[in-house]
């Protein structure tokens, strides 16, 4: 009898897992026009037999564009592998003829001062349907492959009137690397007979796995910063046609069934209006009622937020649009045994496509709501900014070019309207000066943009987050800003454009040595760049003043010497070896004719410092956090162009480290590091090395030995033991006491190395974690630490308020002739806090002359 039913068993698991045809996944009683080419006609399978790689599914996209008059494809860029962005634009054929014309009068509802003559009854809703941008989380791909299908051939009164009334963008991968990369595993570790045990390798990815982009980031924590390629690409598209309604599909767990918006009401972003809500509600009946028809099972309300703006389904929400966020059971690989049951790739593929119909049904079917809805959210801005007691802010650094571009070139991805500076201005103790720096008016529509941008947040209806609590930027990119009550007479003319910094470099005959300041963020670019020509370089540990062009000019701690006497190449080939390394950085190069200072060192002083070309090694691989590895990869690689090594945790011990002079030990658990691999790494810093080690590694080096750096304990010794929340709150009650992300304020000794180029004392350090660093002995080891009352927004469980105060962000410790340098913060959050990664850029090229 027990034979039998694993006989059945095993009959019914071969049926469920099979590849499944089409008529498994569309809408019955539907006809189907056969000049449209299938989903299994080109990628060569049925659409869930196989993870459908990138390069088939955008070959799928382009013969539908091919076949059909409702159908327009766009490229929108490329990915850092060069992978093709593309978006359909699906509507039917009367429209794909006055498309632009379409997409102009729709933008025109987000002017308040045009859009009350707009008549929206005739007017299309504009929908953005948006797939995968976890690459791991394949089934919303898969699944755009159908949603493609179905709005090309199907034929019939009811879908003549969806694509009537609706324009449909088709973003068919969000992350075209990562998807790519999953499918790689998946389809590689596939068994011609199913296997479905969670244990096996199909279902488990190597390090670093799909879920990110090339660079190891989570794209979807980057529509704000909007840092990536992929995300600048999307973004363009995004405020092109301001759609109505933008779908992310998502994976979750594959134990739990499915979830769609609203999510929990207490953890709205106060900035989302409640009719956003409403509509997101409303929608929910339809994905409601398209799930019932399936008999799938699914949730609302729970676990999931609308708070960081950073997110596919929140980013809309500022934006007079509404964000629909998917979460599908993920299968992972083809069919993986749950605790609800067998769940087949093919299942979750037919749930993404059913609720990207139910979409496309609510919005049809509410296309007046919608359109108004984003009509009165441009209104109601103008009244919101109006009573805002805001009316600018002024933003700028005028010894940092490189980094306020940076941030201004951010805002205008999300056509914030921006100002130069038409005079010198002084507010809050600070000068900013014409020419560096920017006014940004808050009456604009896209206040709110701007609100979230700069505002600090201190109170929260709720203490569980699904993601980071604040993100005031201006502190994230360390750039001193003012709020204006009064904006009258500052704005000068309308920015439309960042340009490529010039060249400033400042030749003199017979040049005695070279010297640039190190507060320019792309300073360790151009540094780079000389010593890959072989131009020795010293920096200057204390500070002095030289005559350049008849002017005085000051160089503080940190400053970089180029000495002429002493590099291989002189006269004009050295002048032009630096010119081509300055290039575009921004930075600007003083030529000195003497070294004889005005004041201060004179340039033979022992107090310049010879600085080693970095040869970088940085640990990844199992062990390790991928998203902390691929910050520092991207900063190195993509800000400052130094190549890094990266090395999985368990082959250190295979290699040679003698060819590096810096290692990186970014956040991880480094398990694979054994005895023998621990005293490598020992005898390599007493060599002379510099070990800089982030977040969690900062534990396991105090832990075994490599530091004297205490910890101070998060036990809340206050706590009331009597009292004790209900059962079903258990979870909640400590999930409160983590800290999701928040800033806190540290204040640095500007005259120690790792402060260099710093000109401000006070910085602010992103914490997303409970660990915190006494100062160490010497008050030499600790030069940055956290103030008396650091919290700057965010959120802070009550308990942590004493132990974070005055604790340290950075320790450093002598092992024999080498440093460990401990950095317990991540310096280099998601490639936008730049305020911080100078602060890791100094312990890579000035860990060494650190005197302890």
């Amino acid at each position: 009898m027990r034979k039998l039913l694993l006989f059945v068993l095993l009959c019914i698991t071969i049926q469920l897992s099979k590849a499944q045809d089409l008529g498994y996944y569309l809408p019955k009683n539907v006809t189907y026009d056969p000049a449209i080419p299938t989903p299994k006609s080109i990628i060569g399978h049925e659409v869930g037999e196989w993870h459908v790689t990138h390069d088939k599914l955008v070959n799928y996209m382009k013969a539908i564009d091919a076949a059909s008059d409702r159908v327009t494809l766009q490229v929108m860029g490329t990915t850092y592998e060069g992978r093709q962005q593309v978006l359909l634009f699906i509507t039917s054929p009367k429209n794909q003829k006055n498309l632009e014309t379409i997409r102009q009068q729709h933008v025109q509802l987000t002017e308040s001062g045009q859009s009350s003559s707009i008549n929206i009854n005739d007017m299309p809703i504009v929908v953005w349907i948006g797939h995968s941008i976890h690459g791991n989380e394949s089934s919303g791909s898969n699944a755009s492959l159908l949603t493609a299908y179905y709005l090309a051939a199907a034929q019939g009164p009811e879908i003549e009137a969806l694509l009537e009334n609706t324009v449909i963008l088709l973003d068919p991968s969000f992350n075209p690397d990562g998807l790519n990369r999953f499918a790689s595993w998946a389809n590689t570790n596939k068994s011609q007979t199913q296997v479905s045990d969670p244990n096996a390798r199909e279902f488990n990815e190597m390090w670093p796995g799909g879920r990110f982009n090339h660079y190891w980031f989570d794209l979807n924590r980057d529509w704000l910063p909007a840092q990536h390629k992929e995300s600048q690409n999307r973004l363009a598209f995004f405020h092109q046609w301001k759609p109505n309604i933008l779908t992310d599909h998502h994976e979750q767990g594959s134990n739990a069934s499915f979830f769609f918006q609203p999510g929990v009401p207490s953890r709205v972003n106060p900035n989302t209006p409640q009719r956003n809500q409403d509509l997101t509600a409303a929608l929910a009946k339809y994905h409601a009622k398209f799930l019932d028809s399936i008999g799938s099972l699914y949730f609302t309300k729970e676990g999931y937020d609308d708070f960081y703006y950073g997110k596919g389904s929140t980013y809309p929400d500022i934006n007079g649009s509404i964000g629909i966020l998917f979460e599908q059971a993920s299968s992972r690989g083809h069919a993986q045994e749950t605790e609800n049951g067998l769940l087949t790739f093919p299942f979750s593929i037919r749930n993404q496509f059913t609720t990207a119909l139910s979409t496309l049904e609510g919005g049809k079917n509410l296309r007046k709501e919608f359109l108004t809805y984003q009509r009165d959210f441009y209104k109601d801005v103008v009244k919101e900014a109006d009573a805002f007691p805001i009316k600018a802010f002024v933003v700028g650094d005028e010894t940092d070019k490189v980094r306020t571009n940076t941030f201004i070139q951010m805002l205008l991805r999300h056509q914030v309207d921006m100002y130069s500076l038409k005079q010198d201005y002084t507010a809050d103790g600070k000068t900013f000066k014409a020419g560096s720096a920017y006014v940004i008016p808050t009456a604009q529509k896209q206040f709110k943009i701007i609100k979230t941008v700069f505002e600090k947040t201190l109170e929260y209806k709720d203490s569980l987050f699904y993601d980071v609590t604040a993100w005031t930027m201006p502190l994230a990119f360390g750039l001193p800003y003012s709020e204006v009550k009064t904006a009258a007479g500052l704005a000068g003319e309308k920015i439309t454009k960042i340009a490529v910094p010039a060249l400033q470099v400042h030749h003199a005959a017979n040049a005695y040595a070279y010297a640039f300041r190190w507060n320019e963020y792309n300073s360790p670019q151009l540094l780079y760049r000389l010593q890959l020509k072989g131009i020795m370089t010293k920096v200057a540990t204390q500070k002095f003043k030289m005559m350049v062009d008849g002017k005085e000019e000051a160089f503080d701690y940190g400053t970089i010497l180029i000495p002429v006497g002493m590099q291989k190449q002189k006269g004009e080939i050295l002048a032009n070896q630096i010119d081509d390394c300055a290039g575009n950085t921004g930075v600007e190069v003083f030529s000195l004719s003497t070294g004889l200072s005005s004041g201060g060192i004179d340039l033979g002083s022992a107090s310049f410092n010879n600085i080693k070309t970095p040869k970088v090694m940085m640990f990844g691989g199992t062990g390790t956090s991928a998203t902390d590895v691929g910050e520092i990869w991207h900063l190195m690689d993509i800000r400052f162009n130094i190549p890094v090594s990266i090395v999985d945790v368990d082959r250190f011990n295979a290699i040679n480290p003698s060819r590096y002079n810096v290692i990186i030990m970014p956040s991880g658990a480094y398990t694979g590091l054994d005895k023998n691999a621990q005293e490598k790494l020992r005898t390599w810093i007493s060599g002379g090395g510099t070990l800089i080690a982030t977040e969690d590694a900062t534990k396991y080096l105090a832990t075994n030995g490599f530091t004297k750096v205490i910890f101070r304990s998060t036990e809340d010794k206050n706590k009331d033991t009597t009292l004790q929340l209900p059962y079903y709150l258990r979870s909640d009650e400590l999930r409160a006491k983590e800290m999701a992300g928040s800033l806190f304020e540290a204040k640095m000794d500007l005259t120690h190395p790792l402060c260099y180029g710093y000109n401000n004392p006070f910085v602010s350090i992103f914490k997303s974690n409970i660990l915190f660093m006494d100062q160490n002995n010497e008050p030499y080891d600790s030069p940055v630490m956290y103030t008396d009352n650091p919290l700057q927004s965010g959120y802070l469980y009550r308990g942590y308020k004493n132990v974070v105060k005055n604790s340290a962000v950075v320790n450093i410790d002598n092992l024999g002739r080498g440093k460990v340098i401990s950095m317990v913060d991540n310096l280099n959050f998601r490639a936008f806090w730049l305020g911080t990664s100078k602060l890791f850029m100094n312990a890579v090229y000035f860990g060494d002359i650190v005197k302890l």
